[in-house]
């Protein structure tokens, strides 16, 4: 009987030790715990994003139209209706990625844990069909999210998420919508499709291989240059939400200068300028911004 117990010790040491050696098991990507994600390829895992960085919906000027179209987009997709993948594109600084993030914010607010939002690097774009296939299987109605989606010369990926978004046999997801922004309408470098017009040997053909991935978004919001009125409505709604202590002659002389030294007015600009203000009157912003 000794002898049995002693062994019986030795191969529970040798299982204990075997558990420790074998690698974790890997049950994939979870969409529990957050409304935010960010998604980790080579660890097949997302990252819980606790809080956004991100404007409220309300304080977004001078792209009103786009608003309305996007916010009602997703309404119906969070509400299991059909929606499109949609294409922000345009100027620098417009709020094209905080207009994405606000929609969100804007449905969760109404109905919490009701859509969720994983963020997928440009350089990944190549494993979104692995990410899609584990958001399939989860049912959570959730938005895919790239910010400054181009590709380059000798770039391939492109057909990967040509194939993803409306291609394949078995599609996009029911409970998937892919938003990207973008500083060009056509994803492109525009010499790069003018190379391959010029040596293709049926051009028109060849440009629309590389043109034909914008058509798979069935919504292109355009984001341009914003005017003057614009530009100052834009910090005046900042100062208002952050109750900073100026006067709006001051505040909008400032903005003006500030602007002309960067070359342009765009929200990125007028939001530097809130935040260089509000260093200068030694008051801090709320995280929310």
């Amino acid at each position: 009987m000794t002898a049995d117990r002693e062994l019986l010790t030795i191969l529970t040491r040798i299982a204990d030790a075997l558990d420790k050696l074998a690698p974790e098991q890997n049950t994939g990507p979870s969409l529990q715990g957050a409304d935010a994600f960010a998604w980790e390829p080579e660890e097949n895992r997302l990252i819980p994003v606790p809080e956004v960085s991100r404007v409220e919906i309300g304080l977004l000027r001078g792209v009103d139209h786009v608003r309305d179209i996007l916010l009602e987009n997703t309404t119906r997709f969070a509400s299991g209706l059909p929606a499109n993948n949609a294409l922000l594109w345009g100027a620098r600084g417009m709020g094209k990625s905080s207009l994405v993030k606000a929609v969100h914010a804007e449905i969760n607010a109404a109905d919490p844990g009701r859509l969720a939002l994983i963020e997928i690097h440009r350089e990944d774009i190549d494993t979104l069909p692995r990410l899609m296939t584990a958001i399939r299987q989860s049912g959570r109605r959730t938005i895919i999210f790239c910010d400054d989606l181009s590709f380059d010369h000798d770039d391939t990926s492109y057909k990967s998420l040509k194939a993803v978004l409306e291609g394949g046999i078995e599609g996009r997801p029911a409970n998937v919508i892919f938003y990207a922004t973008s500083n060009r309408r056509h994803l492109m470098p525009r010499d790069m499709m003018e190379n391959e017009r010029s040596t293709a040997i049926n051009p028109s053909e060849a440009v629309e291989e590389k043109v034909s991935l914008s058509d798979r978004f069935g919504l292109w919001l355009g984001f341009h240059k914003c005017s003057q009125q614009d530009y100052l409505d834009m910090i005046t709604a900042y100062a208002a939400h952050h109750g900073l202590k100026i006067s709006e002659e001051e505040l909008n002389a400032g903005a003006i200068e500030w602007a002309a030294t960067r070359g342009g007015r765009s929200g990125r600009v007028a939001w530097q300028y809130i935040q260089d203000v509000a260093g200068r009157l030694g008051q801090p912003l709320s995280s929310g911004k």
